[in-house]
Formats: C-alpha cells, structure tokens, sequence
C-alpha cells in the first residue's frame, strides 16, 4: 500500500532549496550585477535551512530529525539488511545532514563575505577587515564542495532509480509503498508548528538582511584648498 510520509512543507522545502541553491551557483558564476542575486539566494538558503531545522523538532513524524538520526543501531540495521522504516535509511540520514551542514556554512559565512570590490555580504559591517578577508576565503574555497556534494547525491538518485525506488516522485508526491505496519500515530506538523517555523525563518532572514545595522557615519568633508 501507499502512504504519505513526505508531508507537504518538507517537499517544498527541497525542491526551493534545490532552486535557491541553483540559482546561487550560477549567479556568483557570473558576477558582475548578479551578485546582487547571489546573495538574495544565499538569503533564501539561509531561511529555508532555519525553517527545515525548526521543522526537523516540530514537524510531521517523518521529518523530524529524531525519526531518522543515524545512531550505532540503526546503522547496524541497516549494514546487517534489516532496515524496514519508511523514512530515510541511515545512508539517506549522513546524506542529509552533511548537505544541511555545508549549506549551512556555506549560507552564514556568506554573510560576511566580501571581494575587496563591489560585493560585501549584508553583515559585513559588523566584523573587522581581517575576519571578512578569513571568511570570504573559507566561503569562495567550499564552493567545490558543494558540486561534489550534489554530484553525489544526483549518483545516489541514479542508482536507486536503477534499483527500482523512485525518489524523485515520493518527494513530488510524498507516498512511499509500504509492507510494514506504520509507527504509532504518524502525524503532520500541524498549523502551529509550521507557523513557528515560519516565523522563525522569516526573522532569521530579517536579521540576516543586516537593515537593522545603523549606518556609518558620513566621512568628513575633504577642505577645497
């Protein structure tokens, strides 16, 4: 039988943050103006990964990250062949929490990330010369990572397909075919979770935004003589 397991707000958390994220990559690829792009996307990333991690405690059953944390048993488990919950394996699970952690940096260092020309992330100003110079080189230098992250997750999409389990479609869908009984009492976050979660996302992104910084005093007037 079918049922539903990937509940409506986390699939459309991973396919925007696919699209954030995309749209990231390509922007800081072209420069220029699009930088100005790059950061509303790194912006997004950042409340759409503040809203997953709310998500991950508040959430529907299968998206919170108690139901799928990889722990010495569960991985046992799932090594010995004996894996039969319907969320992610313990494989899916370091997949998971390896990307949100990258993209995680990748998000909060951009903040104060600059290039010395035209680009300064939105809370530069909060920090000295020579932690955004620190800073900005950790963030340009993880950018392969994160090509080598989601190369490996498309691979692992590619092979599960080729071994009949449709990924893609549960996460348009959300149902997933079952034998198993389901654990007790599966449920959805509810309208106060995903508000909370919203919420907090939206301030994440408002604080990020950095408007709330005052701004520098004017530089004296240079004499005409």
């Amino acid at each position: 039988m079918q049922v539903v397991v990937w509940d409506l707000p986390l699939r459309l958390f991973h396919w925007l943050l696919a699209l954030c994220v995309t749209g990231a990559l390509v922007t800081v690829s072209l420069g220029g103006n699009w930088m100005v792009w790059h950061e509303r996307f790194g912006l997004a990333v950042l409340g759409l990964l503040t809203f997953r991690l709310v998500w991950g405690l508040v959430g529907g059953t299968y998206a919170r990250f108690s139901n799928f944390f990889p722990t010495p048993s569960r991985v046992s488990c799932y090594l010995r062949g004996q894996w039969y919950e319907l969320g992610h394996n313990p494989l899916g699970a370091f997949s998971v929490f390896a990307m949100l952690a990258l993209f995680s940096f990748q998000a909060l260092t951009g903040l104060i990330t600059n290039d010395d020309v035209a680009f300064y992330g939105p809370l530069t100003r909060l920090v000295s010369s020579e932690v955004g110079a620190l800073v900005s080189g950790w963030h340009r230098s993880t950018e392969e990572l994160i090509y080598v992250v989601i190369g490996l997750h498309i691979l692992a999409i590619v092979i599960y397909r080729l071994r009949g389990k449709k990924l893609v479609g549960a996460m348009l869908h959300g149902r997933k075919e079952s034998e198993q009984a389901l654990k007790p009492d599966p449920h959805s976050g509810g309208a106060l979770a995903l508000s909370i979660a919203l919420i907090i996302a939206i301030g994440m992104v408002w604080l990020a935004w950095g408007s709330w910084i005052p701004a520098p005093p004017p530089a004296p007037a240079v004499p005409a003589w």
